[in-house]
């Protein structure tokens, strides 16, 4: 089940909702919010239910054991226990396919990969999972000691399948005692209007037309249509992700849990490392806190820990040769701006900067887009025009004209517009503020009703990080 789905948007959510504020007990609660977790998880792979629950479950034990032998040699072995058991289960079902292929292609062999599908959100919860150990084992948080609470923190629906990831001590305290009140209901439909308009109306758009031009003939591509496409494709992953996340944070608001921000308006940014200072904020916090710093951070051996981390970082996002060049590529380009490309960025002046970013970005999501690894060389050869086709042909103006104003629109969406009118509202005089609010519960409206209407009958409706 997808978030962007009438039967998630008509029955599933406003079912959840009505149950849930029905229930004033806690423990009640928190059980609906398990029972409908792991229903929406058993919607669409009723079969890798059973790998979650095992999952945490053994998670959970060793968690305790971490705790129990807290001070001695015997606290390492249930946490070493744990990662190996995840990263296992992770590379068994995700990259157990590429390292098959990548050894036979070398040795000549003939080994058969397994063919078992990719767990839905599998990155994402075995991330949170190995956190929660890793954490408890720093004594930054106590072991959880009943295991349906451990649960719901692993399941909710809200993040499971995409993110962001949640860490436990972010939200230990609010699995026991949260409370809601009107305002953030409010802010949480609020956010998930939002995110839900983002995926919706900017993401399925520009992924349908990108597809356009990314997915046919190369031989016949012109420059200016590849230029196109590749801009395109990068409005629908900022729009898809950053609107699932907004839409997963929004849903967390409304039951009063508080799941950290995942994005910050990253196509703002003047230079790579700050890009990734805005872009999945809770992967780049994970792999800084439980990789970069444990390995020497910024003290010692830095470059070497940074090619280790973006080196993750793509393997991360999937099982293919494309994401490992796409993480390196970026691992680069943040080691140039530490040794002198930083500053000269600063020196040139901040329009340059976020040229150089954008020009960065977009040209990063052409090695994200293309698994194939010939085929992506083969677009990337048409980006600078060795096609002989660069001009703009008449279907391209044809479409980008009629196209023009939604494009528009949706580079507005990638500023931070609304934090700006926030916080210039927060000055005014109450009365405005109060006009201001009932004109954003108009425009709330307004974006889901939008939201409805597109997705009835509509076919394209895919979500990128599903696959990771």
């Amino acid at each position: 089940m997808v978030f962007a789905s009438l039967v998630f948007l008509c029955i599933f959510l406003p079912l959840n909702l009505i149950l849930y504020f029905i229930s004033k007990n806690a423990i009640y609660r928190n059980v609906l919010l398990i029972i409908f977790s792991l229903f929406f998880y058993a919607w669409g792979e009723p079969l890798w239910i059973t790998l979650l629950i095992f999952t945490t479950f053994i998670d959970y034990y060793n968690a305790i054991l971490v705790e129990k032998f807290r001070g001695t040699r015997w606290a390492k072995a249930p946490l070493i226990a744990s990662v190996i058991f995840n990263f296992g289960i992770l590379i068994a079902f995700k990259y157990a396919g590429f390292l098959t292929d990548n050894i036979n292609a070398i040795l000549g062999t003939h080994i058969k990969a397994p063919g078992w599908s990719l767990p839905i959100g599998i990155s994402f919860y075995t991330f949170q999972s190995i956190s929660y150990v890793l954490d408890v084992y720093r004594n930054e948080v106590k072991a959880q000691r009943e295991y349906y609470k451990f649960l719901l923190f692993v399941s909710l629906f809200h993040q499971l399948v995409a993110g962001p990831i949640v860490r436990y001590v972010d939200i230990a305290s609010e699995i026991d005692n949260r409370s809601v009140t009107l305002k953030d209901i409010s802010d949480g439909f609020s956010r998930f209007c939002m995110g839900l308009f983002k995926k919706v109306f900017f993401a399925n758009t520009a992924g349908e037309i990108a597809a356009r031009y990314l997915d046919g003939d190369l031989s016949n591509l012109a420059t200016a249509s590849a230029w196109y496409g590749l801009i395109l494709f990068s409005l629908q992953i900022y729009f898809d992700f950053s609107g699932y996340s907004d839409m997963a944070i929004g849903m967390g608001r409304m039951v009063g849990f508080h799941y950290l921000e995942n994005f910050r308006f990253p196509y703002i940014a003047r230079s790579a490392s700050e890009f990734w200072r805005r872009w999945h904020m809770s992967l780049g916090s994970f792999f800084r806190d439980y990789v970069y710093i444990p390995m020497g951070g910024n003290r010692k051996h830095v470059y070497l820990n940074l090619f280790v981390v973006w080196f993750l970082t793509g393997m991360w996002h999937g099982a293919s040769w494309n994401f490992i060049l796409w993480g390196l590529y970026f691992g680069v380009l943040i080691a140039l701006e530490r040794l002198f490309l930083g500053k000269l960025l600063e020196k040139i002046g901040a329009i340059f900067g976020h040229i150089y970013l954008l020009f960065a970005a977009v040209m990063g999501w052409a090695l994200f887009y293309y698994t194939d690894i010939h085929r992506l060389g083969k677009f990337v050869s048409v980006l600078f025009g060795n096609s002989g086709k660069t001009g703009f042909n008449l279907d391209l103006q044809l479409t980008f004209m009629a196209n023009a104003s939604w494009f528009l629109f949706a580079l507005l969406f990638c500023l931070p517009i609304k934090p700006t009118i926030d916080a210039w509202l927060d000055r005014r005089s109450l009365a405005m503020r109060t006009v201001a609010a009932g004109g954003e519960v108009v425009l709330n409206a307004g974006m889901f009703l939008v939201a409805i209407a597109l997705l009835v009958g509509k076919s394209y409706n895919p979500f990128l990080y599903f696959r990771f």
